[in-house]
């Protein structure tokens, strides 16, 4: 059973910048496609972003676009999301999530992903 636990959430003012961390122990997460979702009060959760498992693919949600990014260090089993010029609506809960199939495909669908994380709070207000 993979475990992902993710990190790095908080409080930050419009137009600054976070990184989140989505890490495993005891598993590899080199074997997985590793997505990140978020969901906002009162709404579905949605796709952000994925990567590939060797990272050679990536795809985002228009909302992020050129914001956001994704990465991976296998070394490190860690997926990262770095996440710039932040808007008051990118406020949500943030989830890591690994799927078995190992790609990333443009249409990023949830039940694509096997194992989730519990989620890291992102606030963004003045």
């Amino acid at each position: 059973q993979l475990q992902l636990v993710e990190s790095g959430g908080g409080l930050v003012q419009p137009g600054g910048s976070l990184r989140l961390s989505c890490a495993t122990s005891g598993s590899t997460l080199e074997d997985y496609a590793t997505g990140w979702f978020r969901q906002a009060p009162g709404k579905e959760r949605e796709a952000v972003t994925c990567i590939s498992s060797s990272g050679g693919s990536t795809n985002y949600a228009d909302s992020v676009k050129g914001r956001f990014t994704i990465s991976r260090d296998n070394a490190k089993n860690t997926v990262y999301l770095q996440m710039n010029s932040l808007r008051s609506e990118d406020t949500a809960v943030y989830y890591c999530a690994a799927g078995n199939s190992g790609g990333c495909p443009p249409r990023i669908s949830l039940a694509a992903y096997d194992y989730w994380g519990q989620g890291t709070q992102v606030t963004v207000s003045s």
